[in-house]
């Protein structure tokens, strides 16, 4: 695929389409921390907590299914509530269920960091994905610089949500804990959509396909000269250095 492929429509339409599946599938993914927390703020019962934790969480890998959708996704999140469910009951503390999600963001805040650090931002990544481009966005250093500083954006919006939610966590306060929890995919979402926004903005018109041809209309020094009419490759070009020449 072309390395411009940022700047064309397909592009940008399969990347909007990506952001907007994946929200929603975040959206979908935290009913069950939803129903943990509402039933936990109304009874204080761990058990029933659980139970309707698991239950809501079954019901959403049910509901994909019924629409034919992939389900790993779900059956992901519902895994993982298994193990917070399993923390929970075995601690006796509430906290304790939102523990593997805390870790979990830890975890991709420390990564993002590490691969910003060697000049692979995650951003950059997804979007080669996206767009079936790969690596080919590597090449250019201006789209490089422009996924870094975007990346930067949505990590800062990841550490803003740990810096919420470590004190919540270790002062036990459950249903704050479970409130912000919830509200997390819409967060990240905005700081993915405002780390979008900086990579456009830093982007600018830069289009990597046709950048030497523009450096090479924009020095007065730099001549096209065509090549001799019975070259067979007439159409061709070749550049030559009219300081160099004078």
């Amino acid at each position: 695929m072309d390395p411009a492929i940022h700047g064309e429509v397909g592009g940008e339409d399969a990347i909007r389409s990506a952001m907007r599946h994946r929200l929603r599938n975040a959206v979908i993914n935290v009913v069950p921390v939803f129903g943990f927390t509402l039933s936990f703020a109304f009874t204080h019962r761990i058990d029933v907590a659980l139970a309707l934790a698991l239950a809501a969480g079954a019901a959403v890998c049910v509901y994909r299914a019924a629409r034919r959708e992939p389900v790993w996704g779900a059956l992901g999140a519902l895994g993982l509530v298994c193990v917070a469910g399993a923390l929970a009951a075995g601690t006796g503390q509430a906290t304790s269920f939102f523990l593997p999600s805390l870790l979990l963001h830890a975890v991709m805040a420390v990564v993002s960091a590490v691969m910003l650090l060697l000049g692979w931002p995650p951003m950059g990544v997804v979007v080669g994905l996206i767009t079936k481009e790969g690596t080919g966005w590597r090449r250019c250093r201006v789209r490089r610089r422009a996924f870094t500083r975007g990346n930067l954006v949505v990590l800062a919006g990841n550490l803003k949500m740990l810096a919420i939610q470590i004190p919540l966590f270790l002062s036990g306060r459950t249903v704050a804990l479970g409130a912000v929890d919830v509200l997390g995919p819409i967060a990240i979402a905005l700081s993915a959509l405002l780390g979008w926004r900086v990579y456009r903005r830093v982007l600018g018109g830069h289009r990597c396909g046709s950048h030497d041809r523009m450096t090479v209309a924009a020095d007065p020094t730099i001549q096209v000269e065509p090549l001799p009419v019975g070259d067979p490759q007439r159409r061709g070009a070749r550049y030559t250095d009219a300081s160099t020449r004078a």
